[in-house]
């Protein structure tokens, strides 16, 4: 049986791209336009995951996310206009699982959905974290030493590869050029050394990231690296 997508949006345009996307990947879509008549329909027909607009008709996201997650615990991703970190923060606090802007690329939130997909289904047997990540269309395996971004294999040599499987371990965290440094080279970290920041850059092209709003890769300064 396919699994099942809903898609609240009241922007017809969007909600229908979505669909379209959605449904050649071989998903069932159900869409709505406003936050009650979805509620009304997951409480009688689950999906497997939800993909919510902030901005609609009748309430916000947020507020329809926080009701989902009193009975139901399917992912659910976030679509926003809205680009600021308060914004992404609430989603995550309420329950989403994972976010992206508006506008987006189609193939990036089919690749979103899918990985949110599999976590979901492997949460009664989970890839040990030591040996794989796969999060927001990002796939990595130690156990292969293979990395996919969307579903391309990306030709890292083993320093980028190893850059990017340490930053993941540490999700969320920023690791400094010294501390990555010396965990990846082995060597002790030189001050004025510009060579992870090459490293970094070279990563980010490979990934095809702008390099002044990276998505996965990000740059705090005069701090380190971190990986959200």
């Amino acid at each position: 049986m396919p699994q099942q997508i809903l898609v609240v949006d009241d922007e017809t345009a969007i909600a229908d791209l979505v669909e379209v996307y959605l449904t050649n990947e071989g998903f069932t879509v159900h869409k709505f336009g406003a936050a009650a008549t979805a509620l009304a329909y997951v409480e009688k027909n689950p999906p497997d995951l939800a993909i919510l607009d902030v901005m609609l008709p009748d309430t916000d996201g947020f507020v329809l996310c926080q009701k989902i997650r009193e009975n139901h615990l399917f992912p659910i991703l976030m679509l926003t206009a809205r680009v600021e970190d308060m914004d992404k923060i609430t989603g995550l606090t309420l329950g989403a699982d994972d976010y992206i802007t508006k506008p987006f690329n189609p193939l990036e939130l089919v690749a979103r959905v899918k990985t949110q997909l599999r976590r979901y289904t492997r949460y009664n047997r989970p890839i040990p974290t030591e040996e794989e990540f796969d999060f927001r269309g990002l796939q990595i395996s130690r156990t292969t030493h293979k990395c996919l971004l969307y579903g391309e294999e990306l030709a890292l040599t083993p320093l980028e590869f190893s850059i990017l499987w340490y930053l993941c371990e540490r999700r969320g965290q920023v690791v400094s050029s010294e501390e990555l440094f010396e965990a990846v080279w082995g060597e002790k970290y030189l001050d004025g050394s510009n060579t992870v920041m090459s490293h970094i850059a070279r990563l980010r092209e490979k990934m095809h990231e702008p390099s002044r709003r990276p998505k996965f890769v990000k740059t705090v300064w005069g701090v380190g690296y971190t990986i959200e």
